[in-house]
């Protein structure tokens, strides 16, 4: 057995199992102290405390609100709001597919977003604001959906070392999602995107980790980095900050990664996303020319700091947001878990996506 502790390889016994699970249980106790919940007088074992974890991970703000209804998300006329599922051979997972009228004929990209716990392709859908950047831009948006037989708080499973790899698990499923649409819309692997929301984000970095073949780059708001847990344990002391970061390299080839992170995070240590965009940038061509810049909107401040390649195209960009909490920068009020103030993630991470490609319209 691992310890997370101290990188040391131990003996599975009882008294290991007792002393993990112990650690596990501290780390509740944190969790929920910082989040000013109180701690029940009993905590569970191990298969509780995996319910303690995908609660703690829902983006926080208050009460989670109802499941979002599906007939609240606007379609202008000419545009689809499909309903579908990829079966692969991992697995199945249904899915919603926004085609804007736009691009009924001749779509310019597909961009794949990855809800946060508790939330539906719907929610997400109108949280973001991607269906209006897909009707402007003219791309195809997949919007995957977790099953509650997969996870009871529709988390995605990054922290399940079966979902951590290449042609294994929900990456297996969702890259094989991705290569239908690139099929069925005639899209090829450098105009297919991947973008989420914590949990989401978490998924959205293992893709790009291990399928560099099917997506040309990554969106990470408030996630975690790749490897950052393989149990419920290392899953707690990542969301922390004390996760060890990319255990070994999935991949020879790594994507362009844009990630946003809040200042004012408490559920995901805002230190996961420094090492998110730390691997993003060891992975991107050499030598690279960095350059940080300072802004402000509607009374918040942010830093980026940006990696541009020597074919004069960012490799990585950086946006730490003061103020921001564990939601989506510059949401639509209509979504959950969503901070309206800004800057728009949504918009910049299309444009990031896009940067240096002559495809939107």
């Amino acid at each position: 057995m691992f310890d997370f502790r101290t990188g040391a390889r131990r003996p599975v016994n009882d008294d290991a199992r007792a002393e993990r699970l112990a650690d596990a249980q501290a780390l509740v106790q944190r969790t929920l102290a910082r989040h000013g919940l109180a701690a029940p007088s009993q905590l569970p074992g191990t298969h509780g405390l995996m319910d303690v974890l995908q609660r703690g991970l829902a983006p926080q703000g208050g009460a989670t609100p109802p499941r979002s209804d599906p007939r609240r998300v606007e379609v202008p006329d000419g545009a689809r709001f499909l309903s579908a599922t990829h079966r692969g051979k991992s697995g199945s997972r249904a899915f919603r597919t926004y085609v804007p009228a736009s691009a009924a004929s001749d779509p310019a990209a597909v961009v794949m977003m990855l809800h946060g716990c508790t939330q539906t392709p719907e929610d997400f859908a109108i949280g973001t604001g991607m269906n209006a950047l897909a009707e402007r831009h003219g791309f195809v948006v997949l919007y995957p959906e977790q099953s509650r037989g997969s996870n009871a708080q529709t988390c995605w499973n990054w922290f399940s070392p079966n979902d951590q790899h290449r042609d294994r698990g929900e990456p297996e499923i969702l890259a094989g999602m991705a290569r239908a649409a690139m099929e069925q819309y005639g899209i090829p692997p450098d105009r297919t995107f991947v973008a989420g929301l914590s949990a989401g984000a978490a998924m959205a970095v293992i893709l790009g980790a291990t399928y560099p073949d099917v997506f040309a780059a990554a969106g990470a708001h408030s996630g975690l980095p790749y490897g950052s847990a393989k149990d419920v344990a290392s899953a707690f002391a990542a969301m922390a900050g004390r996760g060890p970061g990319q255990q070994g390299t999935p991949s020879e080839k790594g994507v362009r990664t844009i990630v946003f992170h809040g200042a004012a995070d408490a559920t995901v240590h805002l230190s996961n996303g420094d090492i998110i965009a730390r691997d993003a940038e060891r992975s991107a061509p050499s030598p690279s020319l960095q350059t940080t810049r300072k802004g402000t909107e509607n009374g918040r401040t942010y830093t980026v700091t940006s990696s541009i390649g020597p074919d004069g195209r960012t490799d990585m960009e950086h946006w730490v947001i003061d103020g921001l909490g564990h939601a989506w920068s510059g949401g639509r009020p209509g979504g959950t878990y969503t901070d309206p103030r800004g800057p728009d993630a949504s918009a910049e991470m299309i444009r990031f996506f896009f940067d240096s490609k002559d495809t939107l319209k």
